[in-house]
């Protein structure tokens, strides 16, 4: 049997094509088959600053302290600024119009806020990067 010189040519083609396939795969192309529908990361019980009146006695340093907290917004306060209640107390929160996702809240609407203490001199309050709705 003489020997096929295209298979010189053939050969490195197969290769690269499968060593492109898989760069696709591992950078960033997930099959469908493999796509998954759960959330990812940790559900579970937290530690640190979770009611309104933890982070109103949390004191002087902990100014950018992670929070999150779940409760109603009570009123709006103009602009980005709304008060949060949780049973424990109320404060002011601050949500960035990009933050809402789509989000209708209602004073009955459940909420929980992810975000960080914002300590002022007179005032602290709670900067909202991330809101979810809990119940309607």
């Amino acid at each position: 049997m003489p020997f096929n010189r295209n298979f010189l040519f053939v050969l490195p083609a197969v290769l690269l094509s499968t060593s492109a396939l898989a760069e696709i795969t591992t950078q960033g192309f997930v099959p469908s088959k493999a796509v998954q529908t759960q959330q990812q990361g940790f559900h579970g019980p937290t530690h640190g600053l979770n009611t309104v009146k933890a982070v109103l006695d949390a004191g002087m340093f902990s100014d950018d302290t992670p929070v999150i907290l779940t409760g109603n917004i009570s009123h709006s306060l103009g602009g980005e600024n709304y008060t949060f209640t949780d049973g424990t107390g109320s404060i002011t929160i601050e949500i960035d119009h990009d933050k809402w996702l789509g989000a209708q809240v209602t004073p009955e609407t459940k909420i929980m806020i992810h975000g960080e203490i914002d300590k002022e001199f007179n005032h602290t309050s709670i900067d909202v990067n991330y809101i979810r709705v809990m119940s309607k």
